[in-house]
This record gives structure tokens, sequence and C-alpha cells, in this order.
């Protein structure tokens, strides 16, 4: 069997090589949180390092088509949920954590190291801890084929179709057709329909993740 494979044309022995690897993270990822709800609504693809961990009773729907090319990770905790679209895109090194919910809508795209965060820890208490003082949260909702470019910190809502610059972090909302950049994230553009056509504002300074 090994000599037959071998003798395949490489793009054959590839594209049936990373179905079947995905197929089987798949199985194992499914054997492993029965505890929990994972559903797949149709095919999904799960590259190399795929990682889920869901300890309580959360919830992962993950929609027909979605790519998560490599080194994936979603952590949800207690009974958050998250939801994505069909047809998402993670290119590789994406981590999404959940404690409530966040929702990704069809065609979203992300590019290298995107960190998706419902939280932020709380650090105004002098007389204590940074990790004893708990955490603000925040639902998070993504619209349909927003773009992400690499090394995003996202914490807050993005409208559909918003493009979001490289290395940005996103502490308020971005509306939808807006291009948003910088730390913090601030709208400096529109580019979708007229008839929703909106005066950008710069983003509010908050306090960081």
């Amino acid at each position: 069997m090994s000599g037959r494979w071998q003798r395949l044309p490489w793009e054959l022995r590839y594209v049936h090589g990373a179905r079947l690897a995905s197929q089987a993270r798949r199985a194992a990822i499914v054997a492993t949180h029965r505890h929990c709800r994972v559903v797949f609504e149709g095919d999904a693809h799960l590259g190399p390092g795929f990682a889920l961990n869901i300890p309580g009773d959360g919830e992962l729907v993950i929609g027909h088509g979605v790519d998560f090319r490599s080194r994936f990770k979603c952590e949800i905790s207690g009974n958050g949920r998250v939801h994505i679209g069909a047809g998402s895109v993670f290119t590789s090194g994406g981590l999404v954590q959940c404690s409530t919910s966040i929702d990704i809508g069809e065609g979203a795209v992300f590019g290298q190291e995107v960190l998706i965060v419902d939280g932020s820890h709380r650090f105004r208490d002098h007389t204590r801890p940074m990790l004893e003082q708990g955490y603000d949260y925040r639902p998070i909702t993504i619209g349909r084929h927003a773009a992400v470019m690499s090394k995003v910190t996202i914490a807050a809502d993005i409208g559909e179709h918003a493009f979001i610059g490289a290395n940005a972090v996103v502490l308020e909302p971005v509306p939808a057709y807006s291009l948003a950049v910088g730390v913090p994230a601030r709208v400096i553009d529109y580019f979708g329909p007229s008839d929703r056509s909106r005066s950008p504002a710069p983003a509010q300074r908050t306090s960081p993740a």
C-alpha cells in the first residue's frame, strides 16, 4: 500500500492526505467533546494544530466549508457559545477565547495570529493582583464577509464587509463597509453603498484588554 501511495502524483497525495488528516482530527474532536455541544454543519477543513478546549457545557458550531488552515485554537469557558459561519477562513495561528458568545458571519476571513476575545482583565484595584480581579465580558459579533488582516486583536463587534488593517486592536465597534486601522483601531474610510454612507468617527480609547 505504501509503495502504491508513493507512486501517486504529489498533488493527489497532498489533497487526499490533507483530507484524511482533517477527517481524523474532526473525529478526535467529536470523540473527546461528548460532554458539550460540538456541531459541524457540513464539511470543514481542520488543519494541523487544530485544538479545542471546552471543559464545561459550552458550544461550538462550525458552518459548511469553514477552513482552519493551521494552528487554530478555540477555548470556551462555562456555557460560552461560538458560532462560525459557512465559508469562513482562518489562515494560521488563530485563537478564539469565549465565555459569553462569539458569532462570526459567513465568509469572514482572518489573517495570521488573530485573537478574538470577549473578555478583558480588570486591573485597576492596586490592592490586589490582576489575576484576582476578574474579567469584564462583552459578546462579540463579526459580520459576514468581514476581512481581518494579520496580528489583529478583536474585543468588539465588526460589521459586515468591514476591513481591519494588520496589527490593529479593535476595542470599539467597527461599522459595516468601513476600513479601520491602528491601536486602538479607528475608522478612516467608508466604502459601502452610498445610501448607507456615514462620516467615520475615530473610536474612543478604552482600557486595554
